[in-house]
C-alpha cells in the first residue's frame, strides 16, 4: 500500500503541523513495529518541512545509539548528558537551540547544522531516546515546533 503525505507548501508552520498530525496518526496507528514507525516518522517530518536532518537516537544500555533517520550520515553514539541530544535525554525535556555553535558541548556531527531541536521520550524498555531535528538555518525552531513535535512523539507509544 502506498503512503502519501498531503501538505500544502503555502501554509504557516503551525498549519502544516495541523495538516500533518492526523496523517501521521493514521500512518503509525496501523503499524506495531517501533522501528518501522520511527523510520516513517523521520521521513514524514523531513518531507513536510525540508529539514537538513531528522532522526532518532535510542537508549541502548545507557548510551544513545543512532536509529532510523533521514539526511546525511550522522554520529553513531552519543553519551547521555553530552551534546544537545544527551542533555535533552538526561533532563527529559525538549531543547531548542537557535545556534548550535553557542550550545556548550555541542557535538558537531555535521558542520552544516546551524540550529536544532531535540525531543526526548521514555515509554518503556526499548522505547526510549530522542527525536533530533537539525536545520541548516539559524533559529529555525520555536515554540510551535516544540508543542507539535512533543505531541507527535507521543504517537509512538
Amino acid at each position: 500500500m502506498a503512503e502519501n503525505l498531503i501538505i500544502e507548501a503555502s501554509l504557516s508552520k503551525k498549519d502544516k503541523y495541523e495538516q500533518l498530525y492526523p496523517q501521521l496518526k493514521a500512518l503509525l496507528s496501523g503499524e506495531t513495529d517501533f522501528i518501522a514507525n520511527l523510520a516513517n516518522l523521520a521521513a514524514a517530518l523531513r518531507q513536510a518541512f525540508g529539514y537538513f536532518w531528522v532522526g532518532f537516537y535510542l537508549d541502548k544500555e545507557g548510551e544513545l545509539v543512532l536509529g532510523p533517520f533521514q539526511g546525511p550520515i550522522a554520529c553513531t553514539r552519543i553519551a547521555i548528558g553530552k551534546g544537545v541530544c544527551g542533555t535533552s535525554y538526561k533532563k527529559m525535556e525538549t531543547i531548542v537551540v537557535e545556534d548550535v555553535n553557542a550550545f556548550p558541548g555541542h557535538i558537531a556531527c555535521s558542520a552544516d547544522s546551524k540550529s536544532e531541536i531535540v525531543v526526548p521520550f521514555r515509554f518503556s524498555k526499548g522505547k526510549s531516546g530522542v527525536l533530533d531535528i537539525d536545520s541548516d538555518q539559524l533559529a529555525d525552531f520555536d515554540q510551535v515546533d516544540k508543542i507539535y513535535l512533543e505531541k507527535i512523539v507521543k504517537l509512538l507509544k
